[in-house]
């Protein structure tokens, strides 16, 4: 079967969809399909391109059996919102035009938030005459909404019609958690036309790992308890919180909190730390995804962090589950869905969102007791193995991808 995936992130670039997509292809291939990916040449979060690669007009790679074409965009940071939408609909315009390059498709699946990826599978689905599978990581445009990005409600009603139109269009939906499967079907979609298929870790590459390892000793953090945050710093993350916590524990020398990413507001976040003059904030750019492991092995805590807004109780944070694989204990400072995996796993401590001085005690709390760490650790790895082993999540994908492309 050749399965034909659009995705405006893919590796080398290190976000949840780029490895979501990335690490559930190359075992579709390693189950004998193929796999045709349609992209951008990587650009994010910064706007600008990667060494290596061009933003010209078709860029031919193989990247673990997965054969994949970059398409031009127009390049955009992550910020501002008529930006990012040029940089939206120039790959939507790319992606359907060059998928005539693409030959032989028997299914074609495109993935969100933004609608304009998914608008691309079905106008491509279409050309092709082939079943479109639309994956759903975020909701649109409710998300977007929710951190204030956009008021204007003309734009909003319209989005919410695109909305519609992309969900009653889909032979098959796929959601990344059971309230976005609740949403969608509160719109009127039939039920059986919905799947869960949940975010994961994959185990192969995360796994647990000495704390005292060479990323430490390069930071000078040895002997120090870390509490990490990595990922996207973002308008949704609020992390403010972390530095108004640090601001707290200034008096404790032996806590450092370590902010890994980048994203819309790091700038503001690195300038605010250093006006504040927090020695115990320690602020890297995005790192290389397979830094990954070493940076969350040198964590004693990992931090999932977002905003108080009701529609962020619907979220998984995808990084939960690779910090849950290397043993760490989460602070948890989500609620809804997220909670209920961090509480029934027993796997970390669950905060109020932005709530600073509960993510203060909650840090001296692990640091005082490191058994308690440990346990939460071992607990979490446990679950994840249990429930969310990337190897068994992209298997019943691909059951679900070979039923809705009717091949047995």
């Amino acid at each position: 079967m050749h399965i034909l995936f659009l995705t405006h992130y893919f590796p080398p670039e290190v976000n949840a969809p780029a490895s979501r997509t990335f690490e559930n292809a190359k075992r579709w291939v390693g189950e004998g399909h193929r796999v045709t990916v349609i992209t951008c040449a990587p650009n994010h979060p910064d706007g600008i391109l990667y060494p290596g690669y061009k933003n010209r007009m078709r860029q031919w790679e193989e990247v673990s059996g997965i054969q994949v074409l970059r398409v031009p965009t127009y390049l955009s940071a992550n910020s501002g919102f008529l930006k990012r939408t040029l940089n939206y609909l120039s790959y939507m315009v790319s992606a359907t035009v060059l998928s005539s390059l693409v030959h032989k498709v028997d299914i074609v699946i495109s993935t969100s938030p933004q609608f304009f990826c998914g608008m691309a599978g079905l106008w491509v689905s279409l050309l092709k005459g082939r079943p479109w599978m639309l994956e759903i990581r975020d909701l649109w445009p409710e998300s977007i909404i929710a951190v204030g990005a956009i008021r204007n409600r003309h734009v909003i009603k319209a989005l919410e019609a695109v909305e519609m139109f992309l969900y009653r269009r889909a032979d098959q939906i796929v959601t990344v958690t059971r309230s976005f499967r609740n949403h969608v079907e509160s719109r009127g979609i039939a039920p059986e036309r919905i799947s869960v298929l949940t975010n994961g870790a994959d185990l192969s590459q995360y796994q647990p790992l000495c704390r005292e390892n060479g990323f430490r000793t390069k930071l000078d953090l040895q002997g120090k308890f870390v509490a990490s945050y990595i990922g996207t710093h973002g308008m949704a993350h609020g992390l403010d919180t972390v530095l108004a916590a640090a601001d707290r524990l200034r008096p404790l020398e032996n806590i450092v909190f370590l902010l890994v990413g980048g994203g819309a507001e790091r700038e503001r976040l690195l300038a605010r730390r250093d006006a504040m003059g927090l020695d115990n904030v320690v602020m890297l750019p995005q790192q290389p995804k397979d830094q990954m492991p070493g940076i969350l092995a040198a964590s004693d805590a990992c931090m999932v962090l977002l905003k108080k807004r009701d529609l962020f109780k619907t979220v998984i944070p995808s990084k939960i589950f690779e910090a849950m694989a290397m043993e760490r204990p989460i602070i948890l400072g989500v609620e809804g869905e997220s909670k209920e995996i961090i509480e029934e796993g027993n796997c970390g401590v669950c905060i109020e969102p932005e709530n600073e001085q509960d993510l203060a005690e909650s840090v001296v709390r692990l640091s005082r007791d490191p058994d308690l760490g440990n346990q939460l650790g071992i607990n979490g790895a446990r679950f994840v193995r249990e429930r969310f082993d990337r190897d068994a999540l992209a298997k019943r994908y691909l059951e679900l991808i070979l039923a809705t492309a009717g091949v047995r």
